[in-house]
């Protein structure tokens, strides 16, 4: 049987404090989404002043990257590039810029999903979240 690393609530504090930290210090009210392996929630944080589509946005976001372990960009390049069949792909919703996967010892922990600002501002929250534990 095989073991895998999960994500705690701990690392999931600590992701969702280094990606607020991000946020501040660019002045960027967003919302942070924390989900485990299978695209559930574990930790959801919307700033102050963060549009209330911003919620199901970075939740979709980070479902999607935990799912398919893998960038939000990743989906939307493949669609903006003409792939619009992958639109239809089913469980998926939040193709869009601003999710990473958790990634540890080449295991998918969960993602960090990001939305309120532009998409590659998203994602740079995101990142933050995830340079917070060791891959």
């Amino acid at each position: 049987m095989r073991l895998k690393p999960v994500l705690t609530l701990d690392d999931a504090k600590k992701i969702a404090a280094a990606a607020e930290a991000e946020a501040v210090t660019n002045n960027w009210a967003v919302t942070i989404v924390v989900a485990d392996d299978a695209g559930n929630l574990v930790w959801l944080q919307r700033m102050d002043g963060a549009a209330l589509n911003s919620l199901s946005m970075a939740q979709a976001k980070a479902r999607t990257s935990a799912l398919g372990r893998r960038e939000t960009k990743i989906y939307e390049d493949m669609i903006n590039n003409g792939r619009y069949s992958f639109l239809s792909a089913p469980e998926l919703e939040g193709m869009i810029e601003g999710a990473l996967p958790i990634m540890y010892e080449g295991q998918c922990l969960g993602a960090v999903g990001v939305s309120g600002v532009r998409a590659a501002e998203d994602a740079q929250i995101a990142r933050a979240g995830v340079a917070a534990l060791p891959s």
